[in-house]
C-alpha cells in the first residue's frame, strides 16, 4: 500500500537553486535578511544578492567551475550564505564540514569529495591548513577574516560581477554534497540536486493552512548551516520566504536566550537538547520569550513529555518534523494547527511524496498500523551516495524508493510515527555518530582485541556513544575515552565503556549490534 501526502502535488520550479532564490529575495531590498547574533553585523536583502553575484564572479575568473567542488569549515555567520549561493550560482557543488571537525576528519572529507577550495574562519585555519597538507586536490583556502597563508574572502568582492554562460541541468546537476552516515557504515557524500533542494523548499510552502515560514518572522538560526536541517530549512527556506535570520555560531544558552528577548525571534528549529534546556534550566525564566510562536523538533525522536513541558512553560507551539539529509531533508511535518498536533507523531509527508511501510524481513509492503521499515520517493530523494555505488544501490531501489532504515507506522489519520531504527547509527545531541567509525579507530589502539559501538540512551543528549571492549592489554576505561577523544571531533566521543568477554558476531562475523542494543534498552537507568 503506498501512501500519499494530504496536501495536493505541486509543480517544482524547473530552475536551479540560487537562480530560484534570487528571484525571490529581490522583493526584499534593504530589508535584513541575516544578522550575526554576537555582534549585530547585518547584510539586507540587496546587500545578500550583491556579494553573491560579485564572489561568484571572483570565483569564476579564478577557477572554479562547473562541477568543482568548494567546501566550507565554519561555524553559522551571515557571509555563510553569500559563500554557498555565489558557488552554487556558476554551477559549483558545496560541500558542508562541521566545525567541530579534527584536521583528520576534515582532511578525510575533503579527499573523499576532491574539493578544489576550502573556506574557513580564522579560528580554524591551522586546522584547516593540517587539512590541506593531507589533501592534494585543494588548491587555495579562503577565510572569512584574515589568516596567515589564506585568502581574505572578502577580497573576492573586488570584482565587476560578470558572470560567464553557465548552463546548469536542475535534475542532473549536484548543488551540494553534506556527508551522511546512511543505514550503515562511514559518513558518505550525498548527492543532491539543484532539484531536490528547490523541491523541499517548494513542499514546505505548498500547504495553504499553515505556514513553516513567512516574511514577518524573525528565525534563530541556532542549528548549523553545515547540517542538511539548518542548511535548507533555516537558511534557504528562511531567505527564499523573505525572512530574518539571526546567526547564533554554536548554541551558547545566555546568548540564545538574549537574542531571542533582544530581536523578537518568532520560530526556532532545533533539537531536543535544546528543547531540555527550554524546559528545566532556572536560567530560561530570567528572560522575555513572549515573541515566539513555534518551536520545531527535528533530526531526532521528541518526547511527548518534553514537548508538554516547554509548551507549559514558554507558552508557544511545539511542533515535530522528520526526514534525512537523503531527503533534502525534510518528508513529514507535524502542522501548528488547533487539533492537528498529535504528540509523538512526525505528521503527514509533504507534497509529492509517496510513503510505503514495508515487512522487514520480506519488503512486502504493510496497511496501516503495522510496523514496518519506512521507504519514501519524491523529487527531494538524493540522486546517491558519492563513490558508492553498493551504498547507493542497497539504499536506493531501482524504481526510485529510498529504504530510510527507520521503523514506524501510519495510523488511521495518515499520521505518521517513527518507533525505532534499522540502521546502525547513533544520534547524540541531533548529530549523527557512525558506530563502523569509531568500531575502526578502536581496533587501532594496542590494547583492544575487539569492539563495538552502540547508542546507549541518555536522558540530555538523547543517545549517547557506548563501546563494548574486548581487551589484549592493560587499558583502563577512562584511558580509552581520552584517547578517542583527542581524534575525534566532540559528538564522537565514547561517552560510556563497557568491557566483556566478547563481542556477539554472525557466523559471517557481522557484529550483532540489535543484540547489544536491546540488552542496553533493558538496563535499568
Amino acid at each position: 500500500m503506498i501512501f500519499h501526502s494530504p496536501y495536493p502535488d505541486i509543480e517544482i520550479p524547473d530552475k536551479p537553486l540560487t537562480h530560484y532564490l534570487l528571484e525571490r529575495m529581490a522583493a526584499y531590498g534593504d530589508k535584513p535578511a541575516l544578522i550575526d547574533g554576537p555582534t549585530g553585523r547585518t547584510l539586507t536583502y540587496a546587500q545578500l544578492i550583491g556579494g553573491i553575484r560579485l564572489i561568484a564572479a571572483s570565483l569564476s575568473k579564478r577557477g572554479l567551475g562547473k562541477g568543482d567542488v568548494f567546501a566550507i569549515y565554519s561555524p553559522n555567520i551571515p557571509e555563510y550564505a553569500v559563500a554557498f549561493h555565489a558557488v552554487a550560482l556558476i554551477g559549483g557543488i558545496v560541500t558542508t564540514l562541521n566545525p567541530l571537525y579534527t584536521a583528520d576528519e576534515v582532511a578525510h572529507q575533503l579527499n573523499d569529495c576532491k574539493a578544489k577550495y576550502l573556506l574557513t574562519i580564522p579560528l580554524f585555519a591551522e586546522n584547516a591548513k593540517a587539512a590541506m597538507s593531507k589533501a592534494p586536490t585543494v588548491q587555495e583556502l579562503f577565510v572569512f577574516g584574515e589568516a596567515e597563508g589564506a585568502t581574505p574572502f572578502a577580497s573576492l568582492l573586488a570584482s565587476d560581477g560578470q558572470l560567464p554562460p553557465i548552463e546548469i541541468n536542475p535534475s542532473e546537476d549536484l548543488v551540494v554534497l553534506p556527508y551522511s552516515s546512511g543505514t550503515t557504515g562511514l559518513p558518505k557524500g550525498v548527492m543532491l540536486t539543484h532539484r531536490n533542494l528547490v523541491a523541499n523548499i517548494a513542499q514546505c510552502e505548498a500547504p495553504d493552512d499553515f505556514e513553516l515560514v513567512s516574511d514577518q518572522d524573525v528565525i534563530m538560526g541556532v542549528l548549523p548551516f553545515f547540517h542538511i536541517y539548518g542548511m535548507v530549512v533555516i537558511m534557504n527556506l528562511s531567505l527564499a520566504r523573505g525572512a530574518t535570520v539571526v546567526t547564533i555560531p554554536r548554541f551558547d544558552p545566555e546568548l540564545f536566550l538574549q537574542l531571542i528577548q533582544q530581536h523578537k525571534i518568532t520560530r526556532i528549529n532545533l533539537v531536543p537538547p535544546i528543547l531540555v534546556f527550554l524546559a528545566k534550566h532556572p536560567i530560561v525564566s530570567q528572560y522575555d520569550l513572549s515573541s515566539l510562536i513555534e518551536l520545531t523538533s527535528g533530526a531526532a525522536p521528541l518526547g511527548d513529555e518534553l514537548a508538554e513541558a516547554v509548551v507549559a512553560r514558554i507558552g508557544c507551539a511545539v511542533c515535530q518534523g522528520y526526514g534525512m539529509t537523503e531527503t533534502s531533508p525534510v518528508s513529514h511535518y507535524n502542522p501548528n494547527l488547533p487539533g492537528k498536533i498529535k504528540r509523538g507523531s512526525v505528521g503527514q509527508c509533504v507534497s509529492n511524496m509517496e510513503i510505503m511501510v514495508v515487512d522487514v524481513e520480506t519488503e512486502a509492503p504493510l496497511g496501516r498500523n503495522q510496523n514496518g521499515e519506512i521507504w519514501m520517493r519524491g523529487p527531494n530523494v538524493m540522486k546517491g551516495y558519492l563513490n558508492q555505488p553498493n551504498a547507493t544501490a542497497a539504499t536506493l531501489t531501482a524504481d526510485g524508493w529510498l529504504k530510510t532504515g527507520d521503523i514506524g507506522y501510519v495510523d488511521d489519520d495518515g499520521d505518521f510515527y517513527i518507533v525505532d531504527r534499522l540502521k546502525e547509527l547513533i544520534k547524540y545531541k541531533g548529530f549523527q555518530v557512525a558506530p563502523a567509525e569509531l568500531e575502526a579507530l578502536l581496533l587501532s589502539h594496542p590494547a583492544v582485541a575487539d569492539a563495538a559501538v552502540i547508542p546507549s540512551p541518555d536522558e540530555e543528549a538523547g543517545e549517547v556513544p557506548k563501546a563494548f571492549i574486548v581487551r589484549k592489554g592493560e587499558v583502563t576505561a577512562e584511558e580509552i575515552q581520552e584517547w578517542v577523544a583527542k581524534q575525534v571531533a566532540p559528538h564522537k566521543k565514547i561517552r560510556r565503556v563497557e568491557f566483556v568477554e566478547q563481542v556477539p558476531k554472525s557466523l559471517s562475523g557481522k557484529i550483532l549490534r540489535r543484540v547489544l542494543v536491546e540488552q542496553e534498552r533493558g538496563r535499568k537507568p
